[in-house]
Parts: C-alpha cells; sequence; structure tokens
C-alpha cells in the first residue's frame, strides 16, 4: 500500500472542463503542467483511510449534479485562478470537512475558496499580464458539478483513483 497521500477534487461538465484544459496549456508553464485543470476540496487525506475515504464519497455522492458559478479572476501573485461560487459546494464541503475532521491538514483546515489554477509558479509581471488579459474578455457563467475525483499524490503527477459522480438531474 502507498503512502502517498489522496488529494480529492471536485469534477466539473465537459465543455467548462475542457475550457479550463485549453487555458491550462496555454498558460502553465508545460514542464509543470503534469495534472488536469481542478478545483481542490483536501489536499492531503491520509492514504491509509482509502477504504473509509471512499465509502464516505460513494454515499455523499447520492446528491444531484448541481450548478457552480466561475464569478471572476484572482490573481495569486506569481499565476492567475478562476474563482468559483456555489452554495451546494460549500455545504458539500463542510460535510466532508466534518467528516475528515481529524485527518485534515493545517492546509485543509483554512477556508475554502473554490478556484481553478489555470496558471502557477511564472514571474509576477508575466502573471499580472495574463490576470489582464483574461480579465478583458471574462464574463461570468456557469457549469454543472458532476463528481468527485479521488487521486493520489506522486510528488509532481497525480494517479486517478476513483470517480464518485453525482445522481443525474431528474426531468
Amino acid at each position: 500500500m502507498s503512502c502517498q497521500p489522496l488529494i480529492l477534487t471536485l469534477a466539473l461538465e465537459h465543455t467548462a472542463q475542457k475550457y479550463f484544459e485549453d487555458l491550462r496549456k496555454r498558460y502553465f508553464p508545460p514542464e509543470r503542467n503534469f495534472i488536469p485543470a481542478h478545483i481542490t476540496l483536501f489536499h492531503q487525506l491520509p492514504a491509509n483511510g482509502l477504504t473509509a475515504i471512499s465509502a464516505q464519497l460513494a454515499s455523499t455522492t447520492a446528491i444531484p449534479v448541481f450548478p457552480v458559478s466561475i464569478t471572476g479572476l484572482r490573481s495569486l501573485g506569481r499565476g492567475v485562478a478562476f474563482q468559483f461560487e456555489s452554495p451546494t459546494l460549500i455545504t458539500l464541503h463542510g460535510r466532508l470537512a466534518q467528516v475528515f475532521a481529524t485527518w485534515l491538514t493545517p492546509q485543509d483546515r483554512q477556508g475554502f475558496r473554490p478556484h481553478i489554477v489555470v496558471q502557477n509558479k511564472v514571474d509576477a509581471p508575466t502573471a499580472r499580464r495574463t490576470l489582464n488579459e483574461l480579465s478583458a474578455t471574462f464574463t461570468p457563467f456557469s457549469t454543472q458539478a458532476t463528481a468527485l475525483f479521488l487521486w493520489r499524490y506522486h510528488g509532481g503527477p497525480w494517479q486517478h483513483l476513483s470517480e464518485f459522480p453525482f445522481a443525474a438531474l431528474k426531468s
């Protein structure tokens, strides 16, 4: 069994995911761009908790697919991120944080501000140019959260372990 930590992310519907992937390909330093665009819910869950975490996620995702709004851009100093808002996501994260409380690192105990990083680890002037370029054409939009993804961290690249899809919306 690996002792590499687990990472939990939120999956978006395909069109939105492709949009953020394309931005990462354009703006992220290629030598560092080895994971997909993602919204991290928890950065470091214990590998030895895989069975319990998976069971909790399987029961958690009985909720239906839900909307998330992309509301703006944020400077990371040496990068750029898109900000997300969703009451359902905040509630889901809070419930999982309570369940996983004894496992959470200080980073995962901080306030949850959902975002997708499209550029990171560049110099500050490059990040400012990217923020200005993206801000000039940005219009808020919405998409759907479709699943939770569980990953294993491998010192850079991530290994996809499981997908926990949300329930389909009833028509």
